[in-house]
């Protein structure tokens, strides 16, 4: 009788073993199911936005290189007939110049006005402010990691070439760099020879943007505007002559 009972009592023990599901599949506990369930929804969010910020970040690249063939049109198109031209026709601005620094391979358009808007394009000429080699001071701003990045590697002595919308072509060569504090910035409008001022946010690595500190290239000119020359072809307004 005795050993009758501790069959039966090993027979309830491996019953029990069984019922407990240590040698069940996991597929059958509801909890590692849920886990997977939302495993598999986090992933798939996951892709989807991984996809909408690759799609984003392609739609910007586009809108900018769409943004400067537009700048590059209307500045061939001003250029050509001495007149304003709008990018689009939405447009608050419109290219007045084109600034080049040869040491630094610099070559940006300059627009009109010093609007945020405007900066998100390209360098602003701020109103008020002399015409580039005209007498008084020329003010051209833009950012410090963008258009005017090239400002961080300029030195003194290097030239400055500012082709304008009449076909003419001043040159400047540096004269002066200093760091100011926003506040205290304070600009001439009057010089005693014809000046281009650059200025933009400083320090040039700077992650936080509208930082405290400006930086201020000062550059005199030294060659007056004339004609540009290409090919030794004086390059000019095509207007039509006189009848």
């Amino acid at each position: 009788m005795r050993r009758q009972c501790m069959r039966s009592r090993a027979r309830v023990r491996a019953s029990c073993h069984a019922v407990t599901g240590a040698d069940l599949p996991a597929e059958s506990s509801p909890i590692g199911g849920a886990i997977r369930q939302r495993a598999r929804i986090v992933g798939i969010a996951a892709l989807a936005l991984a996809a909408l910020a690759f799609a984003h970040g392609g739609y910007i690249v586009a809108k900018a290189d769409v943004g400067q063939w537009l700048l590059e049109r209307a500045w061939r198109h001003a250029r050509a007939t001495g007149a304003a031209w709008k990018p689009w026709p939405w447009a608050d601005m419109h290219p007045v110049a084109r600034l080049r620094a040869p040491a630094q391979r610099a070559d940006v358009i300059v627009l009109s006005g010093a609007t945020g808007r405007t900066l998100a394009w390209g360098p602003g000429h701020l109103d008020g402010s002399a015409r580039a080699g005209d007498p008084g001071n020329a003010v051209f701003t833009a950012h410090r990691d963008t258009h005017f990045a090239f400002l961080a590697d300029a030195h003194l002595g290097e030239r400055i070439i500012v082709d304008r919308v009449d076909g003419t072509q001043a040159q400047f060569r540096i004269t002066g760099m200093a760091v100011v504090a926003a506040n205290a910035l304070r600009l001439r409008a009057q010089t005693d020879t014809p000046t281009l001022t650059l200025v933009t946010c400083y320090p040039f690595d700077a992650i936080a943007p509208n930082t405290r500190w400006r930086y201020v290239v000062s550059a005199t000119l030294v060659a007056p505007p004339a004609m540009a020359e290409r090919g030794g072809v004086a390059i000019g307004i095509n207007r039509p002559a006189a009848s």
